[in-house]
């Protein structure tokens, strides 16, 4: 994969924090790395790739929390549109963690909050954060939480965590970001079963209102079709057999159908 990403322009952090998407609609697509590597062959002369510190695809850790009964899972498995997760996410090669919120309204959009996290570390995690009021130590963490979650935070602990590798890529005209999740792992913190993806891509297109887009006509021709993919719904779902999954079972099956073009990975 580097050999290709390579071959694009690069874009530095900074430069990608310019551009604003003030108007954002998000769009998943779910693929195999075989058709990854005939898109990126595709694009790369209409995109730009993130580079940091000389690095193009970037390692990521998410740990996902939940109260005792999984009712952030539940919302999203019965097809609530209104729901909120709560997750740790970690840029490792920058040592960067931050608690975050994200939250999806009736009408499909989804805001995000976050605040910096000191102290945790993605490649020695303890799994024993607790919000109460009796930690000094996440005193700013729980005043976060009151003021921007629907749960009561002392009931929540970790859940499920997630490794991926990123690459993202935007548009020349700096209209939209393009972000690439391969090589997804899931290990559920409850049940102990561990669930490797890797022949799976998540790609989440994220566009300023309709604005025309290089890289949907590359999907139409390559079949690559959108699909929604929540990491935490998808691989609590893969991990822990005691979840209701009536409403998810078709797009596991897409999912596995997809994984088994590769091989597919259980460990206990």
């Amino acid at each position: 994969m580097n050999s290709i990403i390579n071959t694009f322009l690069p874009i530095s952090l900074s430069e990608m924090n310019g551009v604003k998407l003030l108007n954002r609609t998000d769009t998943k697509f779910v693929t195999t790395i075989d058709k990854l590597r005939l898109l990126l062959a595709m694009a790369r002369g209409d995109y730009f790739a993130q580079e940091i510190d000389g690095s193009r695809i970037a390692p990521y850790y998410t740990v996902y929390f939940d109260t005792p009964d999984q009712a952030m899972y539940n919302v999203h498995q019965d097809g609530y549109a209104r729901r909120q997760k709560l997750r740790i996410r970690s840029y490792v090669d920058s040592h960067l963690n931050y608690l975050e919120i994200k939250t999806k309204n009736n009408h499909g959009r989804t805001k995000k909050k976050r605040i910096s996290l000191s102290g945790f570390d993605p490649c020695h995690p303890s799994y024993d954060i607790r919000f109460n009021s009796t930690d000094a130590s996440c005193v700013s963490a729980l005043n976060f939480l009151k003021q921007n979650l629907e749960y009561m935070p002392e009931s929540l602990s970790e859940q499920l965590e997630n490794r991926f590798e990123r690459i993202t890529l935007v548009n020349k005209a700096k209209t939209e970001r393009l972000t690439i999740d391969s090589h997804l792992k899931f290990h559920n913190l409850l049940t102990g079963i561990c669930c490797s993806l890797d022949n799976l891509v998540i790609i989440e297109l994220k566009r300023d209102g309709l604005q025309p887009s290089p890289i949907l006509e590359m999907l139409r021709q390559l079949h690559i079709h959108p699909m929604g993919f929540s990491k935490y719904v998808m691989g609590a779902a893969m991990t822990n057999p005691q979840l209701k999954q009536n409403r998810l079972k078709p797009r596991i099956r897409q999912v596995m159908k997809l994984q088994q073009q590769g091989n597919l990975k259980y460990a206990i």
